[in-house]
């Protein structure tokens, strides 16, 4: 969770209502660095949701090669009146992925809140599907298949949750709804240094018993590009963040 060594990130825009969200709202936590190109297209989808009851809250972990804040205010600015509540937040200093994304589940109100990062984006039905799923299932974590597009198209490899399944390799992307509940039990996301934050969250899940549910529906759409996790792990990076995850996981077995 954000240290307290960690200044309050600066509100760039608010709107919406002050009062307790409605039991069904769902949290949408952006986080954007450097994104200027993709986050239209990311809140965008979120607008479209047929899910009536949203929360939308995007962190700028301090962009500084492009108009990413700026880019995001001016939609925020054009769209508020669609969302239950809209919060622009930007750190002062690049914190990582793991700090914003700690950084707007602090910041939401509601029970759930669903994780999308700002190059990647969701389908119409993504946020009732996976609160209907969650719900029914009593599920404190809900994920689904996802779609690969941009320079690779395809299918994802999402499955059911198994602990089993996790020794090798992550297999579930960060697009998931999470419990604040859940998020706070386990110490919310951990910096890790070349990425794989999400990898250790769920590690961190299993270690505290949390099953999570899959639905095996194409709701999500992850963008590999240039700069995506797909795209840009080496394999010097990619066994110095396999060793550092075992030390920390040591069930594993990426080593």
């Amino acid at each position: 969770m954000t240290g307290p060594s960690h200044a309050a990130p600066e509100v760039l825009f608010e709107s919406g209502s002050a009062a307790i969200p409605r039991r069904d709202a769902v949290s949408v936590a952006v986080s954007l660095f450097n994104y200027e190109r993709f986050i239209e297209d990311c809140l965008d989808s979120v607008r479209a949701q047929t899910h009536p009851a949203i929360e939308l809250i995007v962190v700028d972990d301090a962009s500084m090669r492009d108009a990413s804040a700026e880019r995001c205010r001016t939609w925020m600015e054009r769209h508020a009146e669609c969302f239950d509540r809209a919060v622009l937040l930007r750190h002062a200093r690049n914190l990582g992925l793991a700090e914003a994304r700690n950084t707007a589940f602090a910041a939401a109100r509601t029970e759930f809140v669903f994780v999308l990062d700002a190059d990647n984006a969701i389908y119409p039905q993504a946020l009732a599907r996976l609160l209907a799923r969650a719900t029914s299932a009593s599920a404190e974590v809900a994920y689904s298949q996802i779609a690969f597009h941009g320079d690779r198209v395809g299918v994802g490899y999402p499955d059911v949750w198994s602990r089993e399944r996790f020794k090798p390799g992550n297999y579930v992307d960060a697009m998931a709804l999470v419990s604040r509940a859940t998020w706070r039990e386990v110490g919310g996301y951990t910096h890790i240094e070349g990425g794989w934050e999400d990898f250790d969250f769920w590690c961190k899940l299993i270690e505290h018993g949390v099953s999570a549910l899959f639905v095996p529906e194409i709701l999500c759409r992850y963008r590999v590009h240039g700069t995506s996790m797909l795209r840009t792990s080496t394999v010097v990076s990619t066994e110095q963040i396999k060793v550092e995850l075992t030390v920390r996981h040591p069930w594993l077995e990426l080593i």
